[in-house]
Order: structure tokens, then C-alpha cells, then sequence
């Protein structure tokens, strides 16, 4: 990309993120998915946490881990202690796979499968899984595996 394309991506993302702030998120399907795309698409794995309030309003989104072009580490247990510390009821997993395709790994689905354990017990709702792939978004949930 030039340095001009990388600042109208860069504005689109804070008007994306303006808006997704005073709007809810779960009842906004297309936005949320504009959104994924928008954040975390690129070159090397990103894994990003949408934290919701009790409206599905976005508190934070928050970049909690960076790989490689393959993998990214991500902690069930930092995920979790973060949506504590902002008081959030809910939240939205989202990373990105560089090769472009979508497909759920069996790490993506081990992961998942673990903090919805967790939230299960601290009374939080795990909503989505959403896995950014090339020009495609796909959905744990849609898929039936949460």
C-alpha cells in the first residue's frame, strides 16, 4: 500500500470505531463483519477481543497477541482476567489467518472451547469466534461450534 492508502485504512478504521461505540454490535451483523475486516486483516496473525457492556456496546477492543504467518499465541486465562478488569459482560473473539482461508484450525477450536469454559463460570457470554480470512469472514457460531 502507499503511505496515502494506509492513512484513508487507517481513518475508515476510526470511523468504523466511532460508530461501533455508540451502536450495538451484535445487532449490527454486517457492521461487525466490516469491522473484522477492517482491524485485523494482514500479514501475520492478529488476535483481537471485542469487550462488550450489557447493551453490546464495544468497551474496548483490545490486540492481545501478534504472531506469525501462521500462528498466534493466544492465553485463555489473559483473555478472561481482561474482560474482569473492564467490567465487561461479553465479547468477541476475533484473529485473522494470512493464507486466507478461514477454516478453523483445531487450535482455533481447542482455544475457543476454553474460554467459553471460562466465561461460563464467571457468568460472562463468549457471542462469536470469528475468523478473518481473504475477502471471507466465518463464524464459530455459525458453524455450530459454540
Amino acid at each position: 500500500m502507499t503511505p496515502q492508502e494506509e492513512t484513508i485504512v487507517l481513518e475508515a478504521r476510526d470511523i468504523l470505531g466511532r460508530y461501533l461505540s455508540q451502536n450495538p454490535v451484535i445487532g449490527s451483523w454486517q457492521a461487525l463483519m466490516d469491522y473484522c475486516a477492517l482491524t485485523v486483516r494482514g500479514p501475520i496473525e492478529r488476535f483481537h477481543v471485542l469487550y462488550l457492556d450489557r447493551k453490546n456496546r464495544i468497551i474496548a477492543d483490545e490486540l492481545l497477541s501478534t504472531g506469525t504467518v501462521d500462528h498466534v499465541p493466544v492465553y485463555p486465562r489473559e483473555v478472561i482476567k481482561r474482560a474482569l478488569m473492564l467490567n465487561a459482560s461479553a465479547m468477541i473473539l476475533i484473529h485473522n489467518h494470512p493464507s486466507g482461508d478461514p477454516t478453523p484450525s483445531e487450535a482455533d477450536l481447542s482455544m475457543t472451547k476454553e474460554i467459553q469454559k471460562g466465561c461460563k463460570y464467571l457468568g460472562l457470554t463468549l457471542h462469536d469466534h470469528i475468523i478473518v480470512g481473504a475477502g471471507t469472514e466465518l463464524s464459530l457460531r455459525g458453524l455450530g461450534k459454540l
